[in-house]
C-alpha cells in the first residue's frame, strides 16, 4: 500500500447488527489484528471499497464527494481518515503485514487446518453433524442426481443455512461416489499475493480429518511458480474449502479420497487486463497442470463458489434489489458460458460489465472452464441471499457437470 493510494484489508468479515437503535457493522478479524467488538458506521463500508490500491487519495475524495451529493470531501480529509483506519487495523499497510508474518509462521508450524466455523455454520460434533448434512441432502430434488457419476460441481460457499438449497443439490448429486482424489477451488477471500494459494495440511472437521493429496499438491506447486501466493495462510480462516470439506467428508464417508486444496484471488490487479489471453498468460502451466490432474480417472472437481456480490455492503451506492435483476442476468450469462464450454464468453461477459456485480467466484469457474474435459452442464439451483440491515444481496448457485 503505497501513502497515495491506499488498500483496505480484503480478509474482513462485516457484520450488520443495532446498537442503541443505530445501524453499525461489527468487524471479524479472523487474524485477530482486529479486535473482536470493533464497530464502524455502516458508511463506512462504501468507503473502504474505494480503497483498492488504485486509487489516489484524490480521486477517493472526488467519488465520495459526488456520493454526498457534492457535499465537499478533499484527499487531506481521506488522508486523515486513512490514518485512524491504518490505526485500527483495517488497511494492508507495513504494520499489517509485519503482525501478520507472525500469524503466519504460526499457521505454517500446525500439522493440520483446524475447524474454524464448527458451532457457529454448522454442528460442531459428528453426530449432530452427520444429522444435519442427512436433512440437508434428503431436500434435494430427486433429479438432482445426474444419471451418471460428474466430473465436477458447482456448489456454494455461503453460510450452509442460507445456501442449503445449494448445497442440496450439488452434493445429492455426487452422494456415494467413488473418487480416489477431490480438486477443491475455493475463493480466498484473504488472498493478497498472486491468483492461486496451496496448502497441503489435513482439513479437520467434526467428521474427521480430510486427507490431502501431498504429491498432487506438490505437482501444482512446481507448475505454479509465481502465479501462488508463496503462504498457506490465506487458508486458515477461509470458509469457502471449509464447507466442502464437511459436505465431502459427509457424502464421500466410505470412500478414501485425498482432497486437493486450492483458493482462488481476485484477478484485480493480477491480470494485465481483464481477458482470457491475459489470464492464460499469467497462469497457462498452473492451469495446464491441474487439467492433466483433473483427467485422472477417480478425480472430481468442485467449484465452491458464489456469485454476485450487490448492495451497500459491496460497494454499490444503490440497494441491492434494484440491482438484482441485472446481476441474476449477469449469473445466468457467466452459467451459460460454462455450459456451452466457452471460456472466451465467460471472459467477454465478466468485461461487459467490468465486474461491478463483485462475482468472487470469478477466478475459480474461469479454472474450472480450462481444466475441465468436454462436459454437459445441469443447472441445479440458482438463488439469492438478501441481508436487509446493509441492503445487500449474495447469489450463488450449484450445477453439474457430465462427461459428453
Amino acid at each position: 500500500m503505497s501513502n497515495d493510494h491506499p488498500r483496505a484489508r480484503h480478509d474482513l468479515e462485516f457484520i450488520p447488527f443495532d446498537h442503541e437503535g443505530q445501524p453499525t457493522i461489527l468487524v471479524r478479524d479472523r487474524l485477530e489484528i482486529v479486535p473482536w467488538g470493533t464497530g464502524i458506521p455502516q458508511g463506512l463500508l462504501p468507503v473502504l471499497a474505494l480503497l483498492d490500491g488504485r486509487q489516489s487519495l484524490a480521486a477517493v475524495a472526488a467519488a465520495v464527494t459526488e456520493a454526498q451529493g457534492g457535499r465537499l470531501v478533499t484527499a487531506e480529509d481521506v488522508a486523515g481518515l486513512v490514518a485512524e483506519l491504518d490505526k485500527a487495523g483495517l488497511l494492508d499497510s507495513p504494520a499489517y503485514r509485519e503482525r501478520k508474518a507472525a500469524v503466519a509462521a504460526d499457521f505454517a508450524a500446525a500439522p493440520t487446518r483446524p475447524t474454524v466455523f464448527a458451532g457457529q455454520a454448522y454442528p460442531d460434533t459428528a453426530a449432530d453433524l452427520a444429522t444435519y448434512c442427512d436433512a440437508v441432502l434428503a431436500e434435494a430434488a430427486p433429479q438432482a442426481r445426474p444419471a451418471t457419476a460428474p466430473l465436477a460441481i458447482i456448489a456454494p460457499h455461503i453460510d450452509p443455512e442460507a445456501g442449503r438449497a445449494g448445497y442440496a443439490a450439488a452434493y445429492a448429486a455426487i452422494r456415494g461416489t467413488a473418487l480416489k482424489r477431490v480438486i477443491v477451488l475455493g475463493v480466498g477471500h484473504q488472498l493478497m499475493s498472486g491468483l492461486y494459494c496451496l496448502t497441503d495440511k489435513p482439513f479437520a472437521t467434526p467428521l474427521g480429518d480430510v486427507a490431502t493429496d501431498a504429491a498432487a499438491v506438490a505437482r501444482l506447486r512446481r507448475a505454479g511458480g509465481t502465479c501462488l501466493d508463496p503462504s498457506e495462510l490465506p487458508h486458515k480462516a477461509e470458509h469457502s474449502i471449509e464447507f466442502q470439506a464437511v459436505f465431502l467428508r459427509h457424502g464421500l464417508a466410505a470412500t478414501p479420497f485425498a482432497m486437493v486444496p486450492v483458493l482462488c484471488g481476485s484477478p484485480v490487479g493480477i491480470l494485465a487486463e481483464s481477458s482470457r489471453q491475459a489470464f492464460l498468460d499469467y497462469a497457462g502451466p498452473f492451469l495446464a497442470e491441474l487439467a492433466a490432474l483433473v483427467r485422472e480417472p477417480g478425480t472430481l472437481l468442485v467449484a465452491g463458489v458464489d456469485l454476485c456480490h450487490i448492495g451497500g455492503k459491496f460497494g454499490h451506492a444503490e440497494p441491492a434489489e434494484l440491482l438484482e435483476d441485472a446481476a441474476l442476468s449477469h449469473d445466468r450469462a457467466l452459467l451459460a458460458a460454462l455450459a456451452a464450454g466457452d471460456p472466451e464468453a465467460f471472459w467477454a461477459e465478466s468485461a461487459r460489465v467490468a465486474d461491478n456485480y463483485n462475482v468472487c467466484g470469478l477466478t475459480a469457474l474461469a479454472t474450472l472452464a480450462e481444466v475441465l474435459p468436454p462436459a454437459s452442464m445441469t443447472l441445479l439451483s440458482h438463488d439469492i441471499m438478501r441481508e436487509a440491515a446493509t441492503l445487500s444481496a449474495v447469489t450463488f448457485a450449484a450445477a453439474a457437470f457430465t462427461a459428453r
